[in-house]
């Protein structure tokens, strides 16, 4: 038999490696300045980006490489941008940190954050279990590092501790879990899983107790990368313990690339739950349990957090939850909701933590109760922050809201053409956590504008920072007033993959 090679098709992946090279440059560019040019360095991790986006935009066409392995698709390209705007919001608000706290390894710093986004960027365009993995520790491992860069501030180094163990712990229940796959299939494509599990369920019904093992293991892996009940151990202290740019790209980067593979194992290799030969193997009532359980428990803790820190860190909880609502609702609206909840996102809390790492670094101080007085100090700083936050909270007209109408809506939808009932008692779930939200985020609002006291500290924001604010509220409010255009480009996603209720 004669041995080929794979169609490589290298043009499908230029923004990859691209990345991947400047990320190195970065690194190269800071040792060899003598590590004297950090705002330099800074500057050009972010024109790195931007050029990278552009070759997205210009190259980022539907295309496969590498055999079937790497795909081009609406999904990949949707999310590659999700990613890229990450990275760039939390370099933006880091300026401040690299100045104070990062006398050296600031190349690293940078480009460990650029590392990490190839990382993610290769897990969307994933179309075999392999590369989904190696793509999904390649997005972790530089967040290893980055949580415990403070080597000389124990709360650092304990967040790098915890969120390796807890990193290590999910990839090897993942790893269990995706080995089962291969054993029932004898394949790694996430198309040909689909297909062959089908197969099985015809031919042989005992397959069902190894496949709601490997379920419950890939359940679990990913549920730890999306810190949900009860796989949240140590989550809020590694966001409040890593540097608060990088807790940004934590809750919103990280989670992104979790939530891609959770779209991209369960909704494409392990088809329809609602299906009568999937009912053994119901993951959909797992991950709504686990959805339900999110939106409780972060929502609620929440609202005792004095942290601020720890605050966005039970709230990303809680959207994560809301999020996987929308995940479990295979119609024309439900993985193109999601999109569109990830996409508004990312630029409400992206926005909400570059004020905390200004705040922070300014102060010194994550308490919420140091934010009283702020808007007589820092108006327009303040006022930014309670866009931010109403956004998180899903008040019209900005873009939360219209990110948790249409998850809603999809459920609700779903339920009404013949999915099961429990889906109306998860969206109430949904609408009453959502008003407990409202609680906690307001409560900063009222110790800015409402506390009867000024504020001694007038905020300082850089260049980068300003540009990234601006990023955030335009994208908040256009986002919401003028959706369509995202969410037209996300209704294509589920079409992609055949995702529509039969």
């Amino acid at each position: 038999m004669e041995f080929q090679l794979p169609a490589v098709q290298l043009k499908h992946m230029l923004p990859e490696i691209f990345l991947f090279v400047w990320a190195c440059i970065v690194i190269t560019f800071d040792l060899a300045s003598g590590r004297k040019q950090g705002n330099a360095t800074g500057y050009m991790a972010l024109i790195g980006l931007v050029l990278t986006a552009i070759l997205l935009l210009v190259s980022g066409k539907p295309g496969v490489g590498f055999g079937n392995m790497f795909v081009n698709d609406s999904l990949s390209l949707f999310f590659k941008v999700i990613f890229i705007g990450a990275a760039f919001m939390a370099i933006g608000s880091s300026f401040g940190v690299i100045s104070q706290k990062i006398v050296n390894h600031r190349g690293e710093f940078f480009g460990l954050i650029m590392i990490s986004t190839v990382g993610m960027m290769f897990l969307a365009s994933a179309n075999e279990l392999l590369q989904l993995y190696i793509g999904l520790e390649l997005t972790t491992i530089p967040l290893f590092i980055l949580a415990a860069f403070y080597k000389d501030d124990k709360m650092s180094v304990e967040s790098g501790i915890k969120y390796f163990v807890v990193g290590a712990f999910s990839s090897a229940l993942l790893l269990y879990g995706l080995s089962f796959l291969y054993g029932l299939t004898g394949t790694t494509e996430l198309e040909q899983i689909r297909a062959d599990l089908a197969l099985l369920f015809t031919e042989e019904r005992t397959i069902g107790y190894v496949l709601l093992l490997s379920i419950v293991c890939l359940l679990a892996g990913i549920g730890f990368k999306l810190a949900l009940p009860p796989f949240h151990q140590w989550a809020p202290d590694v966001y409040e313990g890593a540097p608060t740019p990088i807790a940004a790209f934590l809750s919103v980067g990280s989670k992104a690339a979790g939530l891609v593979a959770f779209a991209k194992i369960f909704l494409i290799s392990l088809y329809g739950w609602w299906d009568s030969v999937m009912a053994p193997n119901d993951w959909g009532l797992l991950a709504g349990i686990v959805a339900a359980a999110a939106m409780i428990y972060g929502n609620v803790v929440a609202i005792r957090q004095t942290n601020i820190k720890r605050m966005l860190a039970y709230s990303s909880i809680a959207q994560a939850g809301y999020i996987m609502v929308g995940m479990i609702i295979l119609n024309e609206h439900g993985l193109s909701s999601v999109s569109y909840y990830i996409f508004a996102y990312l630029f409400a809390n992206m926005g909400a933590f570059a004020i905390v790492a200004m705040f922070e670094d300014k102060t010194g101080s994550c308490q919420i109760a140091s934010y009283r007085g702020l808007s007589s100090a820092s108006p327009a700083l303040s006022l930014i922050l309670a866009i931010f936050l109403l956004s998180l909270a899903g008040i019209p007209p900005l873009a939360g809201f219209m990110a948790k109408y249409k998850v809603f809506a999809a459920a609700i939808s779903m339920a009404a053409a013949g999915g099961p009932s429990w889906i109306y008692w998860l969206v109430g779930v949904g609408l009453l956590t959502s008003v407990f939200s409202l609680y906690y985020y307001a409560n900063v609002i009222k110790q800015m504008y409402f506390s009867g006291e000024e504020s001694p500290y007038k905020i300082p924001v850089p260049l980068p920072g300003t540009i990234v604010l601006g990023l955030g509220v335009a994208g908040v409010i256009l986002a919401g007033i003028f959706a369509e255009p995202v969410l037209r480009y996300a209704s294509d996603i589920p079409a992609v993959y055949n995702l529509l209720m039969q």
